[in-house]
């Protein structure tokens, strides 16, 4: 490349030095044709020539170094990634804030409102927080005593945390934050309080930022699952092969290996340590017992170089990751909430058609004069969900469904039900307008939890469409004990009502 702009270069010059030649001369020709009548004005045109020409040989110069020069590597501006982990992890929290002010429940939102609030705090602060997690028997509290044990700097006091183990200040050389490190109690343990420290071991667990799994063998069924569970979260882990003095040096590599290849099918990939924080004493030849120091600090290392690349992420990511878990929850609760709403509407539209075909009994049960009901029960399902439509679309869907349970072949099971369950139930002068009411009030029960999953949907009826809907509806609804509960309802509600209208 260099060589082939060379001869560019001697061309361009050959070329240039030609028209120069004859410029001069016939700048000469001009000079000379100009000093017989006027010698100041040539002798001014001398030196704007001579001005020129220097120019000139000063372009060339200038561009040719410019032309040959190699191109520069460091010459374009390289993208910078922006901060947008921590932006991401405020606007969640602001997202999640506004979901928890439509929940109704006092209690419920307060709890969560607290939650965020600690959420912000911990994002302010910029602390970073190490958790040990583990088995009870794979030395984590030895782990802690280590690490603390072997930091150049101030520990703070240890700090309680509910039956949960205790919370540990320290600072490391060169990174330029507070370090918060907890030891958590053993998970596996046996008993119902066994199982409470568990969970309140997992919880410190979901919100720490990064994670010591402590193992001191290989990678049990019973350990592997809480640590994929929190691997696929997004928990950033280091794995800590612990008590590795007690194995041979060929089984110690024999156990590494095997950690290794399964913590390849993990995404992302946890770090691997092995260590030995509480090495048993060995045995001199005097018979007294020579303590060995902790051989802790390839952990040490390891988590410094982590904190120091990743520390900003890795406070982040957490933020974020615990901003969407609070969402979810207030997700949760938002949507029992609404269900309630919507199924008290289902349970008031039920009885309402229920009650028009009572005092108005048809030969059949009319279903698209109780479309014209349900329409209205559309509507208000939509609001609760947040989906205005109008009574004209109510009216489209409901027909739809009207049709879609005909279809179905669901209204004459319906009927066949009610016949059979009514029957035995009321007199027979009753049991004609009882099995319309009932059989009514149960497809608009139908219809309305229909309803319910195609607005939880955001207005989708899902890949099977409105028939396999309405088809798992009629299945979760014609249970036993709830038909026979219906029954009776329905003779409460309709039967009784018609008989008190009935001519004596």
């Amino acid at each position: 490349m260099l060589r082939s702009r060379i001869w560019i270069l001697v061309v361009g010059i050959v070329l240039t030095l030609g028209l120069v030649a004859w410029l001069l001369d016939a700048v000469n020709r001009l000079y000379s044709s100009i000093a017989f009548s006027s010698p100041l004005l040539a002798n001014l045109l001398l030196l704007v020539v001579i001005v020129l020409l220097v120019a000139l040989v000063g372009a060339i110069a200038y561009y040719g170094y410019l032309f040959l020069r190699p191109p520069s590597r460091t010459a374009r501006a390289i993208p910078q990634a922006p901060v947008e982990k921590t932006t991401a992890a405020e606007e969640t929290l602001k997202a999640v804030r506004q979901q928890v002010e439509q929940i109704q429940d006092e209690v419920a939102r307060q709890a969560l409102f607290e939650q965020s609030r600690l959420i912000e705090e911990n994002l302010a602060k910029r602390e970073i927080h190490l958790v040990v997690f583990g088995v009870g028997s794979a030395g984590k509290t030895s782990i802690v005593n280590a690490i603390l044990g072997q930091i150049v700097g101030e520990v703070g006091a240890p700090m309680g945390t509910t039956e949960v183990g205790k919370t540990y200040s320290f600072r490391l050389r060169g990174l330029d934050r507070e370090i918060w490190l907890t030891d958590t109690p053993g998970i596996l343990e046996a008993g119902v309080q066994g199982t409470g420290r568990e969970q309140l071991a997992r919880k410190l667990a979901t919100e720490a930022d990064l994670l010591l799994f402590v193992l001191d063998n290989d990678l049990r069924k019973s350990e592997y699952e809480p640590l994929r569970s929190l691997v696929e979260i997004g928990k950033r882990s280091i794995v800590v092969f612990n008590k590795t003095d007690l194995y041979s040096e060929v089984d110690r590599d024999r156990i590494f290996d095997r950690l290794r290849n399964r913590l390849q099918s993990f995404r992302p990939q946890p770090d691997l340590v092995a260590v030995a924080a509480n090495p048993r004493p060995m045995v001199l030849d005097n018979g007294d017992l020579y303590r060995l120091d902790p051989d802790i600090l390839p952990l040490l290392r390891r988590i410094a170089a982590i904190l120091r690349a990743e520390g900003e992420d890795l406070v982040a990511d957490n933020i974020l990751l615990q901003s969407q878990r609070l969402g979810e929850e207030a997700r949760r609760i938002i949507d029992a909430q609404r269900l309630r709403q919507a199924e008290a509407i289902v349970d008031r539209f039920q009885w309402i058609g229920a009650g028009v075909i009572a005092v108005t009994p048809l030969p059949v049960v009319d279903l698209l004069a109780t479309a014209a009901v349900n329409a209205q029960m559309v509507v208000e399902i939509g609001r609760v969900y947040g989906c205005e439509i109008n009574l004209d679309r109510g009216k489209e869907l409901a027909v739809s469904l009207a049709k879609t349970l005909a279809g179905l072949g669901i209204l004459r099971g319906a009927i066949e039900l009610f016949s059979i369950a009514l029957q035995t139930n009321v007199a027979t002068f009753l049991a004609g307008r009882a099995i319309q009411a009932a059989t009514a009030a149960y497809l608009t029960r139908i219809a309305g939890r229909s309803f319910i999953e195609y607005f939880r949907r955001d207005q989708n009826w899902g890949d099977g469409g409105m028939s396999q809907v309405v088809q798992e509806q009629f299945q979760l609804n014609r249970r036993d004990e709830f038909i026979r509960a219906f029954v009776q309802e329905a003779i409460a509600r309709v039967v009784k009502v018609s008989s008190d209208e009935r001519p004596t």
